[in-house]
């Protein structure tokens, strides 16, 4: 491949990896816009954001059986078209069930955009090494886009209107669309079956596990509509375990599932998401339709937050080279929880600057967790399962990303009520965090090697 080439995939890969992990929170700052211009309920406001999330978590499962059966390029571009496209339909959305939509496609896109991201970039680089580094950078990309989702959000929306956060990927994802078909190699597609069972049958245990969460409180759990979410789940589970049987090239190999190490780990990757997705949700209604915050303000007021997250990452791996990753990712948890029961103290003060002060061991924990808990997790399972255990891994932190969201916007309670369910529910995410940590404590894992392998499978 030639060099101008390479470097071309190399950044669209970075790219990419901004992009899917910004949306997953810059959104957070238009919920007071979406609420006021298309009247949106509570309900819808968690839609806008679990959308995405659900189907981004839902097609992941598969992405990278897609990208083996497509090639990497076609897949690349398939889904740079699908989020581009579903981005314009979301900026020029007139209601919220046109907006909620298309996020569902644009998570669909975002799901096929991240593997094959990611297998374009280190096919790129022939030498090892090089290849390591440029997942690192990969990964960080969507670190970045993760931390500066809510101040990118607060400034598009003070500058223009909610419209803009979305109209953005569009500005973007056109010309990549174009650079990609010109400058991307073509990629050799694998034969392998796609497990298309088990894709469809983890579609319906998600989507219905999710929107029951999601309706419960409005329609009571002895709805028909929540019910039929139950039963969905049920059935969908029981599709899933049977198509993973009999599947020849299962979403979910044995030697990923059968781990008692890396369930853990993933159970505590979707406890992180559930407490973090869970309190973006809710700082962005307390400060904007709580305390009357403009969207730029509420943005800047994330940066403590988001900003330290940045600079945990950055000393994740030293940290755990000095410490051990068991001891790092339990100090980690135990920093987390006690900086949100003192975020949940100083939140009842008058003045604002306490909290925002209590969340910058927030951030810097959290920067922590993620690639420790990434790298715990893949490593956990031998070589040849790092792919479908990153995908599972990654998969249960969606999960969790939505279920966080769905069970605090209830929580939150009115906007009368919103400083009193605030501290609800950071304290919810406190005991969270807690029964993490509590995993740690009984997680030993059985095998560390490979870590240094699993850096190509860190997600942000």
């Amino acid at each position: 491949m030639a060099i101008e080439h390479k470097r071309v995939v190399v950044q669209l890969a970075l790219i990419a990896s901004f992009m899917v992990y910004v949306d997953g929170t810059i959104v957070n700052l238009t919920l007071a816009q979406l609420s006021s211009h298309l009247h949106a309920s509570r309900a819808e406001l968690e839609w806008a954001i679990n959308a995405y999330t659900l189907t981004f978590a839902a097609v992941m499962l598969g992405a990278g059986a897609i990208t083996d059966v497509l090639g990497s390029k076609r897949t690349f571009i398939a889904g740079l078209t699908v989020f581009t496209a579903a981005s314009a339909v979301c900026a020029a959305a007139p209601d919220m069930s046109v907006l909620n939509l298309a996020r569902l496609v644009q998570g669909v896109g975002a799901a096929l955009l991240l593997p094959s991201a990611l297998v374009l970039a280190t096919a790129a680089e022939s030498d090892e090494h090089a290849r390591h580094k440029l997942v690192g950078r990969w990964a960080a990309a969507g670190g970045l886009g993760m931390a500066a989702g809510p101040l990118l959000g607060g400034l598009l929306v003070s500058l223009a209107d909610w419209r803009a956060v979305f109209a953005v990927n569009v500005v973007i994802g056109i010309p990549a669309i174009g650079v990609s078909l010109r400058a991307m190699p073509k990629t050799v597609s694998k034969e392998r079956r796609l497990d298309y069972a088990g894709m469809v049958s983890a579609t319906l245990l998600i989507a219905g596990l999710v929107f029951g969460l999601i309706e419960a409180p409005a329609q009571g759990w002895g709805s028909v509509g929540v019910l039929s979410a139950l039963v969905l789940v049920v059935i969908g589970a029981g599709a899933f375990v049977r198509a993973e049987r009999i599947a020849k090239a299962p979403l979910l190999p044995t030697a990923v599932y059968a781990d008692r190490s890396f369930v853990m780990s993933a159970g505590q990757g979707a406890l992180f998401n559930f407490t973090f997705y869970g309190l973006l949700f809710a700082m962005s209604l307390m400060l904007q339709q709580g305390r009357g915050l403009s969207a730029i303000e509420g943005g800047l007021l994330f940066l403590p937050l988001t900003g330290l997250i940045s600079i945990g990452s950055v000393c994740a791996a030293g940290l755990t080279r000095r410490g051990g990753r068991r001891l790092v990712l339990g100090a980690a948890q135990l920093l987390l929880t006690g900086s949100l029961v003192t975020v949940a103290i100083t939140s009842t003060l008058g003045p604002l600057w306490p909290m925002i002060l209590a969340l910058l061991p927030v951030g810097f924990s959290a920067g922590v967790l993620v690639p420790t808990m990434t790298t715990g997790a893949i490593s956990a399972v031998q070589p040849s399962a790092h792919g479908a255990a990153s995908a599972v891994f990654n998969t249960s932190r969606q999960v969790g990303a939505a279920i966080g969201i769905a069970v605090f916007a209830p929580l939150l309670g009115s906007a009368t009520q919103l400083r009193d369910g605030f501290i609800t529910c950071v304290l919810v995410a406190a005991a969270a965090t807690a029964a993490a940590f509590a995993l740690t404590l009984i997680n030993r894992p059985h095998t560390m090697s490979g870590m240094c392998a699993t850096a190509a499978d860190t997600d942000a």
